[in-house]
């Protein structure tokens, strides 16, 4: 008997010591805290932001070359070079820089702790668009594969720095799949939402997929209109029930889906800027948001409840970006 229960004994500490511990789960608070000293993740788009990535415009800025004009478009760029200004005026780097500043002050005024990038942009013209190289979902982040030749690139320096500050890489898309950050939306904590465009392609989504019903999330794939890239371009969350979209870019059926999670939405009109969407709930019911919405819009949104916290980002957007873009919360409150 003794040795019987001597061998149960050795065997309850062989397990204890030894064997697999599958719950709770990689992404739950409490394995995350143990093992990894944070909370990484994101699932939702609403919650109070606790941390950031973004990448002030830097050295990167000097490529651009105002002898070097498409007449095709009338923007500029040398794709042999690997650049491309997204508009037809260029502004002063120093005013560009200014308006980053403001925002990060405006996000800081907000608790929020703000991560940049760490180097290597140097030919990277876009990586201030911290958004599209990576996705934040529950538990750690999804690196991305640009699909434009001149963004690819940032997925390194992305990589690194998650390393750096210690987040969970859960994916890195690979194979011929392209996924771009701004093209991804959290409509609640189970449910997402992707754009399929230029930018993203059905490989990438089965990736993306495959993380998220690993986490118990529907991802909902939205066919976007003509050649608008990003959702974000037409779609943001600006409270845990409440949205701002542009219903000329997003199909009905989309819409519809809207309603019947409960979510309303605030539709942008003609005489509203379409860089208003391009903001960021830092906190349920309060939106940063660059300038250019109409006093109707304005009207509604405050009607709604949600404190618009102005940011003026006119010039930063002249590279093909606004508020949303900049911006990748790496950390945020649940609902």
């Amino acid at each position: 008997m003794a040795s019987s229960a001597h061998a149960e004994h050795l065997y309850q500490t062989t397990i204890k010591l030894f064997g697999s511990e599958p719950e709770p789960p990689f992404e739950d608070e409490r394995r995350l805290l143990a093992d990894w000293g944070r909370k990484w993740g994101v699932d939702n788009d609403v919650g109070r932001i606790r941390s950031i990535l973004m990448h002030r415009p830097g050295p990167e800025l000097g490529m651009v070359d105002p002898t070097k004009k498409l007449e095709e478009t009338g923007t500029f760029g040398d794709l042999e070079e690997g650049w491309y200004w997204q508009s037809d005026e260029i502004p002063p780097a120093d005013d560009m820089r200014a308006q980053h500043d403001g925002l990060v002050d405006a996000l800081r005024a907000e608790g929020v702790e703000v991560h940049f990038l760490d180097g290597g942009t140097d030919r990277l013209l876009k990586s201030c668009y911290t958004r599209d190289p990576v996705i934040m979902v529950k538990g750690g982040a999804i690196v991305c594969r640009m699909a434009p030749r001149i963004r690819q690139g940032e997925e390194l320096v992305v990589t690194r720095t998650l390393a750096n500050l210690g987040i969970p890489i859960l994916r890195t898309i690979h194979s011929n799949g392209m996924l771009e950050g701004g093209s991804f939306a959290w409509l609640n904590p189970h449910t997402a939402v992707v754009g399929r465009s230029i930018r993203v392609n059905d490989e990438a989504i089965s990736q993306l997929d495959d993380v998220l019903k690993r986490q118990g999330v529907e991802l909902i794939v939205v066919d976007l209109c003509g050649y608008l890239i990003h959702i974000d371009g037409a779609f943001v969350m600006v409270d845990h029930d409440l949205a701002l979209v542009d219903p000329t870019q997003l199909p009905f059926w989309f819409l519809e889906r809207l309603t019947e999670l409960k979510i309303r939405t605030i539709e942008i009109t003609p005489a509203d800027n379409g860089w208003i969407i391009n903001g960021l709930a830092v906190a349920p019911g309060r939106y940063i948001m660059g300038d250019g919405a109409s006093n109707r819009t304005l009207d509604a949104i405050q009607q709604a409840g949600v404190e618009i916290i102005p940011v003026q980002y006119d010039k930063m957007q002249l590279n093909g970006g606004g508020i949303h873009c900049s911006t990748t919360p790496l950390e945020r409150d649940s609902l």
